[in-house]
């Protein structure tokens, strides 16, 4: 009995995995059940030692440059500090939110929305007490902001680029002429993916540079 046991128990554990691998390849079912989420390859591929917040601004025709999420009546936060635009990595909801708030509030003719990316090492999410312990010199934040979406002033997507961590990526393989010719040689025959996963990590631009006066965005009043 305690033999049928092990052997079931095996055929289990094989029979599992071999559909975690076939879910994997094929991208068929990852998502159906959150067993998968222990046997799909990437389950951790996900995470990152870089945070990450996502701004929406609309330029005004003068120039001016105004804050459309969090919205001025009020910031949804579902768990910790994070605003909910920070929940949508990929932009998804972006628009939305900016046609929302700008159906709600009083400006001037917005010429265009950004959706713009801010990028730090999570290190310096250390308290300073920590940090003292952890590091000898002093905590100096160096983040970095890259323009994801171009929207016009109804939702419409003008432009797109990649996210900050996929330039970086495209930058150190094309600044590298073995990584270059190993990319050219290792290219697969069957590609597996969404379009989005094979967007293109070498496009250039997207670089937000922050008005010229220097002054933050300004929040917008509602109606």
């Amino acid at each position: 009995m305690k033999r049928w046991l092990a052997h079931g128990t095996i055929a289990v554990y094989l029979a599992a995995l071999s559909w975690g691998i076939f879910a994997h390849a094929l991208r068929v079912g990852t998502g159906t059940h959150p067993v998968l989420y222990v046997l799909v390859w990437d389950m951790f591929c996900g995470w990152s030692a870089w945070g990450s917040k996502t701004h929406i601004i609309g330029e005004g025709e003068s120039g001016k440059y105004y804050e459309l999420a969090p919205a001025p009546w009020g910031d949804l936060r579902p768990f910790g500090s994070l605003d909910r635009q920070d929940y949508d990595p990929n932009s998804i909801f972006s628009a939305r939110l900016a046609v929302n708030c700008l159906r709600r509030t009083q400006h001037e003719p917005i010429v265009r929305v950004f959706v713009v990316e801010e990028c730090w090492p999570k290190k310096f999410n250390l308290p300073d007490n920590l940090w003292a312990l952890r590091y000898t010199r002093p905590k100096d934040i160096h983040k970095y902001y890259r323009v994801r979406h171009v929207l016009t002033s109804d939702g419409q997507l003008v432009q797109t680029y990649t996210t900050w961590l996929d330039y970086q990526a495209g930058v150190c393989i094309a600044n590298n002429p073995r990584l270059r010719a190993e990319t050219r040689k290792g290219s697969p025959f069957y590609a597996f993916g969404t379009v989005r996963q094979m967007e293109n990590p070498f496009s250039a631009g997207g670089h937000f540079a922050p008005p010229s006066s220097g002054a933050p965005p300004v929040r917008l009043s509602g109606n």
